[in-house]
């Protein structure tokens, strides 16, 4: 069993940056690959980025790639999702999330959930 508990999320403007955590508990959060996806209103949830349980391996959708950054501290169980030159259009609620593996990082195959935490970018 993972928990897993975002913070970080606000209020920011276009251009600026916002880091998020992902904070889990359970003796086997390092074996999980995790993940962020998030979710805008009237909109499904979308893959953002994740990355592999030793953190060798990292995945960005398109949308994020260049500007936002993932890693993880297993010593800490956290995950943390950088964020810079934030756009209007990266407003939503961001989750993260616990999977077997990579290719199972999807909104259907994930295992465990938190919560999700706001993220606004106003312009």
């Amino acid at each position: 069993q993972v928990q897993l508990v975002e913070s970080g999320g606000g209020l920011v403007q276009a251009g600026g940056s916002l880091r998020l955590s992902c904070a889990a508990s359970g003796r086997t959060f390092s074996s999980y690959a995790i993940g962020w996806f998030r979710q805008a209103p009237g909109k499904e949830r979308e893959f953002v980025s994740a990355i592999s349980w030793s953190g060798g391996i990292t995945k960005y959708a398109d949308s994020v790639k260049g500007r936002f950054a993932i890693s993880r501290d297993n010593a800490k169980n956290t995950v943390f999702l950088r964020m810079n030159s934030l756009k209007p259009e990266d407003t939503a609620v961001y989750y993260c999330a616990a999977a077997q593996g990579l290719t199972t990082m999807t909104p259907l195959e994930s295992d465990y959930w938190g919560q999700g935490t706001q993220v606004t970018v106003s312009s």
